[in-house]
């Protein structure tokens, strides 16, 4: 059985409860240089479009951004390996779609474009208000084949970018370097304390998956 049979059932519902070790694996392989890796699932295109959501996002400051744990070869990775077809495809779709979209605004191709302007198109899709946000998520829920083609288009977009920032969070937070240099990190608990505070306990940071 490959890892595709093995995993496939952990895309079935809406996240990820338990990074399990191959998952772990796939974040342990991701290159250090987000510039030193070829994509599997992504086009060429679709990896600089990828990247630079990425690193409007999780951007690099004070602390390390998506791009320094390379998220988008993560992102690639998880496709190309252990999402089901299904979603493939719908990230596929999704990617056109936003391509089209910023030819549209910008007037210029998405791999031309710069990272001012991917601010603006990103803030443009996720600044929404409570009502919009639900739109989209009930949208998101339906069955492709109950939706009319704009609800369509709206769908897979949405399918695009969402996945884009759920894989940003989930692999940032599960990352070696975070989860021991940014997070609350302790490989060997000690002794239960239930009596202290979360800022006497970790710094008040969160604590490490």
């Amino acid at each position: 059985m490959n890892r595709r049979d093995a995993l496939k059932n952990l895309t079935m519902g809406l996240g990820y409860a338990v990074a399990t070790p191959t998952i772990m694996n796939l974040l342990v392989s991701c290159k250090a240089d987000v510039n030193e890796w070829a994509p599997l699932f992504l086009s060429q295109d679709e990896q600089f479009i990828v990247t630079q959501i990425v690193d409007v996002i999780l951007p690099g400051s004070e602390t390390p951004g998506g791009l320094d744990v390379n998220i988008p070869q993560f992102l690639d990775l998880m496709y190309h390996d252990i999402e089901i077809e299904s979603n493939q495809k719908a990230f596929k779709e999704g990617a056109k779609l936003f391509t089209t979209s910023f030819n549209d605004i910008f007037k210029k191709e998405a791999v031309e474009g710069s990272k001012k302007e991917y601010n603006t198109i990103v803030s443009r899709y996720f600044d929404l208000s409570d009502e919009e946000s639900e739109a989209v998520f009930k949208n998101q829920r339906k069955n492709q084949k109950n939706l009319s083609p704009t609800e369509l288009k709206s769908y897979h977009l949405y399918k695009f970018l969402i996945s884009i920032r759920y894989y940003c969070i989930f692999g940032y937070c599960t990352s070696e370097k975070i989860g021991e240099d940014i997070l609350a990190y302790d490989p060997v608990p000690g002794a239960y304390n239930g009596c202290i505070s979360l800022e006497e306990a970790t710094n008040n940071r969160a604590w490490s998956l």
